[in-house]
């Protein structure tokens, strides 16, 4: 058989299973066994949670590595290579080491008809194996108690925050989401929950498996200041750990502080400058991602962000009062079909002077007059434009130096902005972190 490449076998997946969503773990669970697929590390740590699966998972990985332990990050989705979705020892896996996982699972599989994700999932729990890792960082795909990424029972299981997204899929009620996250949870082993007000369902599972649970606000917490944050949490034996005059992080400093208490648990060292080393060094494409543009001699900021549910939005609103840009602040927005429209924009009207509306890159987009419409019926200043690339143009244009450019929304429109950013540095126009 002639060997695919990796957008060959990208393609192949897309069209391998009748749904792009069939949760359930059966498939997957005989795949897994047929491969001879055990463990991807002695210690694995599941992360899922409505909003901050990437941030989290980042942290502990950047934790982690400082220790000089091999880890292994799983995440999804992309926002540019698939690549992104496997890293080993802080590097993407490479088209070749994609190739051959995807040919081992497939070679397992037989019959069984598998989905996009789980084949990736698989693919990367055997790549993980390989490697000899000391540690892998699974994130959840989607909900938890059917997600393929639950087929590994976690050491540790963080659920970052609950709210109502997917509502297709894990129902429309905080309730509903919690029951299907607290599926990671294991007999005995402890979990951690970022979220300041958890649902029943996610207790009565913490009981019913008798998990040691620590709860922020209760077990750990974190303070911030104008300058700098702080953090308390527990050790698995009960004793007090506190961090104090850490610098402030361009990340969420909440997922930062659940990626602590889950290292806390860890027993391993605890050296207060290298863990303020290892977090300020965490950077994660996409998510608060605050970028310098120069165009056409301004000096503008484009602000890079995911959001794409109510609760990621009132989180963005908050970080984006405390940080008001010298001039306006200018917005590129498109929204998937299945997102709640109403929910992602109001808690961001009274900061964004000027929306450009654009439909993504995908069927399930909602178009540009709906979202147009909304925000004239809700009194804010908008235009329509054909894709993201003219939206941002049109909004470059319109800033004058010192405005800030927020694009959100959709891991769609961040992709298309940084593809949009990638082809204006090659024509000279520059872009580069903000730090």
């Amino acid at each position: 058989m002639t060997q695919r490449s990796l957008a060959e076998w990208l393609a192949y997946l897309e069209r391998l299973h009748p749904s792009a969503i069939d949760m359930g773990l059966e498939r997957s669970r005989e795949v897994a066994g047929r491969l001879g697929l055990s463990r991807p590390a002695p210690k694995v740590i599941t992360v899922t949670g409505t909003n901050g699966k990437g941030s989290t998972c980042a942290f502990l990985a950047s934790l982690l590595r400082a220790q000089g332990l091999k880890v292994g990050v799983y995440s999804s989705p992309h926002l540019l290579r698939y690549n992104e979705r496997v890293q080993i020892d802080g590097q993407q896996a490479s088209d070749e080491a994609l190739c051959e996982a995807f040919t081992a699972v497939e070679a397992a599989r037989s019959d069984t008809s598998l989905t996009y994700f789980e084949m990736g999932t698989l693919a990367a729990f055997w790549l993980f194996e390989q490697a000899s890792l000391d540690v892998a960082v699974l994130e959840v795909g989607l909900g938890g108690r059917l997600d393929a990424v639950n087929l590994i029972d976690a050491d540790l299981a963080l659920i970052t925050s609950i709210g109502v997204d997917h509502a297709d899929w894990l129902g429309d009620t905080r309730e509903s989401v919690a029951f299907e996250k607290a599926g990671i949870l294991r007999p005995g082993m402890p979990a951690l929950c970022g979220d300041f007000d958890p649902p029943l369902p996610l207790l009565e599972r913490v009981a019913e498996v008798d998990a040691p649970f620590f709860l922020r606000c209760r077990d750990f917490d974190l303070s911030i200041g104008e300058r700098h944050w702080s953090w308390y949490g527990l050790t698995a034996r009960g004793e007090v750990l506190r961090l104090a005059d850490l610098p402030l992080l361009d990340l969420p400093m909440e997922n930062a502080a659940l990626a602590l208490q889950a290292y806390a648990l860890l027993d391993l060292p605890w050296d207060s400058d290298c863990i303020a080393s290892a977090l300020q060094a965490t950077k994660v494409t996409g998510r608060l991602d605050r970028r310098r543009l120069n165009w056409q001699g301004k000096s503008l900021t484009l602000l890079l962000d995911v959001g794409h549910n109510p609760h990621a939005a009132q989180f963005l609103a908050g970080r984006l009062q405390v940080s008001q840009p010298a001039g306006r602040r200018l917005a590129v927005f498109g929204l998937l079909a299945d997102k709640d429209l109403p929910g992602v924009v109001a808690p961001l009207l009274a900061e964004v002077k000027h929306w450009a509306v654009t439909p993504l890159p995908t069927e399930r987009s909602r178009s540009a007059p709906e979202l147009h419409g909304h925000l004239l019926a809700c009194a804010a200043q908008a235009e329509m434009h054909a894709d993201v690339a003219s939206a941002l143009q049109a909004q470059c244009e319109r800033a004058v130096e010192g405005d800030e450019i927020l694009l959100f929304g959709s891991f769609f429109c961040v992709a298309e902005a940084l593809m949009w950013l990638e082809r204006h540095a090659q024509e000279g126009v520059q872009d580069g972190n903000a730090g």
